[in-house]
């Protein structure tokens, strides 16, 4: 098992509505997880609805393997004018 630490951003904090803005959540997952694993199966988010995921500040697809110690930040599109 790996222990990450996964903030959700704009809309998709409604999947986690026991957060507080900017608070963190702690997971213990199965070793070789990907981050589309993470949000589909381990938090019910479809990726289909994130437009950015930032792995230790660096960009990633979800098909990026996560470690022991990562920090997932998620976003989803954002629009404005």
């Amino acid at each position: 098992m790996i222990k990450v630490e996964v903030r959700l951003y704009a809309t998709l904090r409604k999947y986690r509505p026991e957060l507080e803005v900017g608070e963190p959540l702690s997971l213990q997952l199965p070793e070789k997880i990907m981050v589309r694993q993470l949000l589909e199966e381990k938090l019910g988010i479809p990726a289909t609805v994130v437009k950015i995921v930032f792995v230790n500040g660096r960009q990633r697809e979800v098909d990026h393997s996560l470690a022991e110690g990562d920090r997932v930040a998620v976003f989803p599109p954002v629009g404005g004018g």
